[in-house]
């Protein structure tokens, strides 16, 4: 029988926050402690009376006002705090165990850290904790005994696939290589010339899963996988060349591992984020998750291609930003996230986001990443490179 667990969730007016609260509410044993959002009122202040957590914090101080406003209204005695100091705050409360950090961006990296400091169960949604400051980040598990378990379908899977003794490294107990899979997007087998003229509501129309608008947009531009390749190499102590991108429309196979001894193991199931966040939830147990059971011979066919480069620019840099090391991936992330939100406000076109990307890995000074500044500082100046070239 799991035992009770008491659970902050960042970001829980975006997708993941929405399945998390999906899997709690069919158990009995999770108590929701904190909610967290940026700026959507209405929709938090109905999970708050939902579920009755003891604590709220919007990022937006002005929404923060409006949601405390609301609940008084209600007569809900809920603590309502704002900015990132409440998200830190509700990340690090000594009365909860886990943390689902949901947060899209870099706004997530902050009240990640506080977690990880504070030793709590982490289950990692947000991608640019690692990104932007991988080595720090995994120092911070590991100095303060945090627990951290992956919820990206694909790291999931390949955590799944990996032998419990994966940390006293990946070729000592034979892996050979992780194969990384990818949907493609909804551009993977448009004509390159049309490229030019996506829009956004074609971006964001992904064809297996569905996510928040910025996700799907580097879904569209395989950004999404390129991050993935960098979270990876952290997550599981290994390098780019042992991480091979593997294009599988279907999404069915989340990740595979390759062994010494010939063998692939695969992990297998329906695209829906429910069964990692159940998994990571009740890790090292199994639980629930609303999930439809994969039938097997509902399952066609599957196909498997090799990601083109030169399609898929996006993969390329985050690739060769991951090799260079230090703050390049701080670079990538930060440009790539001024320029996806350009394209989904029509200021740029779709082909342009890789090239402000590399523009910025080319004249964006990489440092090594020595402490937390020297990592913001890097996004910052990343930032205001890739603003500038979008206005000219």
């Amino acid at each position: 029988m799991l035992s009770p667990s008491k659970i902050t969730i960042l970001g829980s007016t975006g997708t993941i926050g929405d399945n998390t609260l999906d899997v709690i509410a069919r158990h009995d044993h999770y108590e929701v402690i904190a909610l967290t959002a940026n700026t959507q009122v209405e929709k938090l202040f109905q999970q708050c009376l939902q579920y009755k957590p003891q604590s709220a914090v919007m990022v937006d101080e002005n929404a923060a006002t409006q949601l405390a406003e609301k609940l008084k209204q209600e007569a809900v005695e809920i603590t309502v705090l704002s900015g990132i100091e409440g998200l830190e705050t509700v990340s690090s409360l000594d009365e909860i165990d886990t943390v689902m950090a949901a947060i899209v961006g870099a706004a997530g990296l902050l009240p990640t850290l506080a977690a990880a400091k504070a030793g709590k169960k982490i289950l990692l949604a947000n991608k640019e904790a690692l990104v932007m400051s991988g080595h720090l980040f995994m120092q911070e598990v590991h100095d303060n005994n945090a627990t951290l378990l992956p919820i990206d379908s694909e790291h999931n899977a390949i955590f799944q696939c990996l032998p419990g003794n994966y940390a006293e490294g990946l070729e000592r107990v034979g892996v050979n290589k992780i194969l990384l899979t990818a949907s493609g997007g909804p551009f993977r087998t448009m004509a390159l010339d049309d490229l030019h003229n996506v829009t956004p509501a074609q971006a964001v129309a992904h064809p297996n899963w569905v996510m928040g608008r910025k996700i799907s947009v580097d879904s569209a531009s395989m950004m999404n996988k390129g991050l993935e390749v960098i979270e990876a190499c952290w997550l599981f102590d290994t390098t780019p060349d042992m991480i091979q991108v593997v294009i599988h429309p279907q999404s069915i196979i989340h990740s595979m591992v390759s062994y010494v001894d010939g063998s692939v193991l695969a992990q297998m199931g329906n695209p829906d984020m429910r069964t990692p966040i159940a998994h990571a939830m009740a890790w090292p147990e199994r639980i629930q998750s609303g999930v439809e059971p994969l039938d097997i011979f509902d399952v066609a066919n599957f196909e498997f291609e090799k990601p083109d480069m030169q399609r898929f620019a996006c993969l390329r840099l985050a690739y060769e930003a991951m090799q260079r090391g230090g703050t390049a991936t701080t670079v990538l992330n930060a440009a790539n996230e001024v320029a996806v939100d350009a394209f989904l406000n029509e200021r740029i076109g779709f082909l342009q986001i890789p090239q402000i990307i590399e523009s910025a890995l080319t004249n964006v000074s990489i440092e090594e990443a020595v402490d937390l500044d020297c990592v913001l500082n890097a996004d910052q100046a990343s930032r205001l490179h890739a603003e500038e070239l979008i206005q000219k």
